[in-house]
């Protein structure tokens, strides 16, 4: 037997196989683009997607040969929702979190319902890269769509809802709307009233590893799946990630390398509101039952995305047609040392601390002699110093991180993983499997099929741990100067990127 893990990100999805001690049996991969229709609108082709979800999903299907898939689960970016009907019709795009459509809303709902007492009921606080703008702007500016759409379903409620089960959504997922309510594991009627939302347009909360159904027929058929397979409700990716690295006991912190750069640790209890909205800090539901996350995050792999897009235009399309990876060529062009460019990585909207929405990218110290390889180490250099500096207010929250366990495509890069070490100054864990997201979907699949007594057992067989990386000591007294040359540029550029915007 085994179990199928499916992780639909912002720019690309997964499907794996994983035998039920971890092995991994196959791997698909599709990559999309985000469409941008007007300037600040972010979205994707929903249909061009499912079919790339659907062909990853053959693809690993069919080597499965005699390890019939028995369950799956989906892991998925949070925010991101599908306009459908009852009867699986899709009617609309699917707006990214970094959409700014709706944020004309927040200055209103502020003023109605504090940032405070918002934490108190979601645990998060307003701002524009949750689902609840988009969708008041839906029905705002496009009420035909929203009177003929049924439910609006996130990611890892969606492609399920495609395969034939009834509509829902998980905890975690649920309050990347800033709808649920976190205590209650419900919709929140006071959230709903005051954004003029309707109930009946939500799916239901249910928590991670739930049974939800079974692949249909008729998808089946289509997929190459067997009869029967069971469906398990997933979760939001950086949760699902959490799992496929072994992260889900306090103290502990998963590492995402993946679009964003994604530091989540793990606690047993829900802080005091003040500490957590001093440090920009939200509280979400984890996948592992009893346990909450909050996650820093900010742009990472997207930026490795544009650099190469950018500075690699030909040699992409040279490597991808003889099966090279590219990333690793680019990175392998880094110096050994510290970066002479020093990045300001504000390519989108940030993530906490401020959620800074009208700055954008710089690259600082460039000469005639600067090479492509030292722009891409200062680029991801940028991206850790972020991390560093939200690492730093922990503390203050009552938070504590006992080791991070770097997951996504980043961490399949010693270099990347390296550097990031010598920055924050922690010892790094790489599993063996880095490909967390699809692993902690499978685990997941195989807890809520029974396979698995507890989501612990199912990380204890699953979850093996490669190699560690220790921060480097030398470079580590280097990137302190550094790190203190990077918390100078934000405020030094913070009015002129604002007007320049």
């Amino acid at each position: 037997m085994s179990l199928l893990g499916i992780d639909v990100g912002t720019g690309g999805c997964k499907a794996a196989l994983f035998s039920a001690t971890g092995d991994l049996l196959a791997l698909a991969y599709e990559e999309y683009d985000i469409q941008r229709p007007q300037p600040g609108w972010a979205e994707l082709d929903v249909e061009a997607v499912w079919a790339r979800i659907q062909r990853t999903i053959r693809q690993v299907a069919a080597a499965a040969g005699r390890d019939p898939v028995v369950a799956l689960a989906v892991s998925s970016m949070g925010e991101a929702f599908v306009p459908v009907t009852r009867d699986r019709r899709v009617l609309g795009p699917s707006l990214l979190n970094f959409d700014v459509r709706g944020n004309e809303y927040l200055d209103e709902w502020r003023r109605a319902l504090p940032d405070e007492q918002l934490y108190r009921i979601n645990g998060n606080t307003w701002g524009g890269q949750y689902a609840l703008t988009k969708l008041r702007w839906i029905r705002d500016h496009q009420p035909e769509l929203y009177a003929a759409t049924d439910v609006f379903l996130l990611w890892g409620g969606f492609v399920p809802f495609m395969l034939g089960v009834e509509p829902f959504v998980d905890y975690s997922l649920a309050n990347r709307t800033l709808l649920f309510d976190l205590d209650a594991a419900d919709w929140s009627d006071e959230l709903l009233a005051l954004a003029g939302l309707e109930r009946a347009k939500l799916p239901r909360p249910v928590p991670t590893g739930t049974v939800v159904g079974e692949v249909s027929r008729r998808a089946a058929e289509a997929l190459g799946l067997p009869p029967g397979v069971i469906v398990v409700a997933g979760g939001h990716d950086q949760c699902i990630n959490g799992v496929g690295c072994g992260a889900i006991a306090p103290g502990q912190a998963m590492y995402g390398m993946g679009t964003y750069i994604c530091m989540m640790p793990i606690f047993d209890h829900r802080p005091a509101p003040a500490a957590m909205i001093g440090q920009g800090l939200n509280t979400e539901h984890h996948a592992a039952a009893g346990r909450f996350v909050s996650f820093i995050y900010n742009h990472g792999g997207s930026l490795l995305r544009w650099f190469r897009d950018t500075f690699a235009a030909a040699e992409r399309a040279a490597a991808q047609a003889a099966g090279r990876d590219i990333y690793a060529a680019l990175l392998a062009e880094m110096p050994a040392g510290p970066s002479r460019v020093m990045a300001l990585p504000h390519w989108a909207p940030t993530g906490p601390p401020e959620f800074i929405a009208d700055s954008s990218g710089v690259l600082a110290g460039l000469k005639l002699d600067t090479s492509r390889g030292e722009i891409l180490k200062g680029i991801l250099e940028g991206v850790t110093f972020y991390q560093r500096a939200c690492l730093e207010t922990l503390p203050a929250a009552g938070i504590a991180i006992a080791d991070l366990r770097a997951v996504g495509g980043g961490s399949r890069s010693d270099l990347w993983i390296q550097l990031s070490a010598d920055i924050l100054g922690r010892p790094f864990l790489r599993p063996r499997v880095t490909e967390a997201g699809v692993l902690g979907a499978a685990i997941v699949a195989g807890v809520g099929s029974g396979l698995f007594p507890s989501l612990a057992a199912g990380v204890e067989t699953m979850v093996a741990i490669e190699r560690t990386f220790e921060p480097n000591p030398r470079q580590q007294r280097l990137y302190e100067q550094r790190f203190a040359l990077y918390q100078r540029l934000g405020p030094l550029m913070r009015a002129y990127l604002r007007d320049l915007g």
